[in-house]
């Protein structure tokens, strides 16, 4: 089963120090070597919108005034459960603090 995890990030939270960055880099190496993480990683803040109206494609860079939290990151894992999944959830919270996570099965 496969998974993409977004990291919300609200516009009040303060950004992650270098501390939190090597931590999660050893999870996130750790999940690699064990072949669980098919894609990982930050994304930046400002974005773009792609929406299609009537065959045109009209492209809106970021940021958004009204957006109160963007995806700051994200992993693509292959697991053998959700249960599995919710662990690596837990143990991420475990190293980043409270947050919130949007979680997707990807069907293939």
């Amino acid at each position: 089963m496969r998974y993409l995890m977004m990291t919300m990030r609200d516009e009040n939270q303060t950004a992650p120090d270098e501390k939190l960055f090597e931590e999660m880099d050893k999870f996130v190496a750790e999940l690699s070597a064990a072949g669980v993480i098919v894609a990982a990683g930050g994304l930046d803040q400002d974005g773009m919108l792609i929406v299609q109206r009537d065959g045109e494609l009209v492209v809106t860079d970021g940021p958004y005034a009204e957006a109160k939290e963007t995806v700051g990151g994200f992993a693509l894992v292959d697991v053998r459960s959700k249960e599995e999944m919710l662990e690596i959830a837990r143990r991420s919270f475990a190293i980043g603090g409270d947050g919130v996570c949007r979680v997707h099965e990807v069907f293939l």
